[in-house]
């Protein structure tokens, strides 16, 4: 069965996309199974408390190789054997994020990550992948209403356009031709209520489990 994956800026709605997606698809008799990055293991939930805390310092390599770690054990643990038992796996974000936020927003090499990414993901490849697009100034005013900003939240402006303009990019075809290893990319708009959004993020999946129903 499918890996599915919401990816997007600070504040683009993906875990309440996820939310009603997986709902939906659990409506339809489908076995959906909803993961997290950095989480979803006890390694990995204890690295996410490391590279959200606002108050350590933690230089763009060893930021990377976190997420990475986090990512391993949870290929492993969960994603996989998910996948192998038939399950939907919706996951909240994935190696795009490095790629936007670690290469383009850290200034990271591409390659020495993507050979990383490899490493840790042992060549899977999501089958769809859709970035939730959103204004940056909506994102971080929508993920300031939550509460108290997290490490990657504090980054400045500046960062925060890196990352929107290398998601933006992705989704481009050309990107996704030089990077087969990403699989499909979609964008849809995560402006307005989120029902309305609900939907293009539900017709983008539905086309995409037709295809490979097919």
């Amino acid at each position: 069965m499918p890996l599915i994956v919401l990816e997007g800026p600070e504040g683009a709605g993906k875990t309440t996309q996820l939310a009603i997606l997986a709902e939906r698809l659990r409506a339809q008799g489908r076995n959906v199974v909803c993961l997290r990055e950095p989480g979803g293991t006890p390694l990995g939930d204890a690295v996410r408390a490391i590279l959200l805390d606002p108050n350590q310092h933690i230089t763009p390599r060893a930021e990377a190789l976190l997420f990475m770690a986090s990512r391993a054990q949870l290929v492993n643990d969960q994603i996989r054997p998910a996948l192998e038992s038939g399950a939907v796996v919706l996951l909240d974000r994935f190696f795009l994020s490095t790629y936007a936020y670690q290469v383009r927003g850290r200034g990271l090499d591409e390659a020495a990550i993507v050979n990383a990414n490899r490493l840790a993901t042992g060549g899977l490849v999501p089958d769809l992948t859709i970035w939730l697009s959103l204004p940056i100034d909506e994102g971080l005013a929508r993920a300031a209403r939550r509460g108290e900003a997290d490490r990657m939240e504090r980054a400045d402006q500046d960062f925060h356009a890196r990352v929107a303009a290398a998601f933006a990019e992705f989704a481009s075809a050309g990107w996704q031709d030089r990077h087969r290893e990403a699989g499909p990319i979609v964008a849809v708009d995560a402006n307005g209520p989120r029902e309305e959004v609900a939907g293009r993020v539900y017709r983008s999946v539905a086309a995409q489990l037709s295809q490979l129903a097919g």
